[in-house]
């Protein structure tokens, strides 16, 4: 059995790093690595493309884990491990560099953290934040013999979060928190989906400049998420959802400081998002039109 989920894993690596055009050969390499068996438990499994029901594998055969699917961790809540491709194409859009300090925000049962902490590699570090404690014990176990992974069985929204290079948030948001943008070191890399609960909104990429209060800023795709505690709004997610759907592909640059001017593409509290270039070039990521909702 071990072989046959070494040769769908390959297969399953090359297929989903191609469509979301990666150019690093070291992101491929981390799906071909990381088992899923482990995190996605026993079988059968309940499997989804976005926005439709669940379907159940007919058997626990490995071949059903190396889907572009959503594979379901908590049914009833809509808990899943999110749709490979996609995240596959957020990961090359920002970038994890060997010897490079992560932080995840909703590690699940710990599929991506593995992923992320491949990218990392050993000089590297990953800082897995997990609020739920049936998956947080489930990551525990499954990344129990990572060494460039730690654990945090509590809420990524804190003050006393670690400085990092890159924050790569799995929970939809109805802004970008301020511990996030606090945490990353100059050059760095928040990653997260502008997206509340039940709104199909866009993974958006801030870098921080070296100086200035215009950080660049990029959506790397659509997105939908399960909602992150603590960062939920229901006017804001009425807004958003009017936002994008007048299109989103503009947006440059957040800015903190200054009052929103005729480039806002939308404005929250205390934040805008401008279609007008910050300061520093943004980052270029290809276009990518898999299903993104995870």
């Amino acid at each position: 059995m071990d072989d046959r989920s070494t040769k769908y894993r390959a297969f399953f690596a090359q297929l989903i790093c191609s469509a979301a055009k990666a150019t690093d050969p070291r992101l491929e390499q981390a799906f071909r690595n990381v088992r899923r068996e482990p995190f996605a438990g026993p079988g059968p499994w309940s499997i989804a493309l976005g926005g439709h029901p669940y379907v159940v594998t007919p058997d626990d055969d490995p071949v059903f884990l190396y889907q572009n699917t959503l594979l379901a961790l908590d049914p009833a809540r809509g808990i899943n491990i999110g749709m490979p491709g996609a995240h596959a194409h957020w990961l090359s859009g920002c970038a994890v560099r060997e010897g490079e300090t992560v932080l995840q925000i909703g590690a699940g049962t710990g599929y991506y953290t593995a992923i992320l902490a491949e990218l990392a590699g050993p000089n590297g570090r990953v800082y897995a934040y997990e609020i739920d404690e049936r998956l947080a014990a489930l990551a525990r176990e499954n990344l129990k013999d990572i060494a460039n992974v730690e654990l945090r069985e509590r809420s990524g929204v804190a003050a006393d979060l670690p400085d990092v290079d890159v924050v790569y948030v799995c929970a939809g948001a109805a802004q970008p928190a301020v511990e996030w943008l606090e945490a990353l070191r100059p050059g760095g890399r928040l990653v997260f989906p502008l997206a509340p609960a039940g709104v199909l909104g866009g993974m958006l990429m801030i870098t921080r400049p070296e100086q200035g209060a215009a950080w660049p800023a990029k959506f790397l795709s659509r997105a939908q998420f399960i909602g992150c505690a603590g960062l939920q709004d229901a006017e804001i997610a009425r807004r958003l959802a009017e936002a994008f759907a007048k299109g989103w592909e503009g947006v440059q640059s957040l800015r903190r400081e200054d009052a929103p001017d005729d480039t806002c593409w939308f404005a929250g509290d205390g934040w805008w998002l401008s279609t007008a270039p910050a300061s520093a070039p943004a980052v270029s990521i290809p276009p990518h039109g898999d299903i993104t909702r995870a």
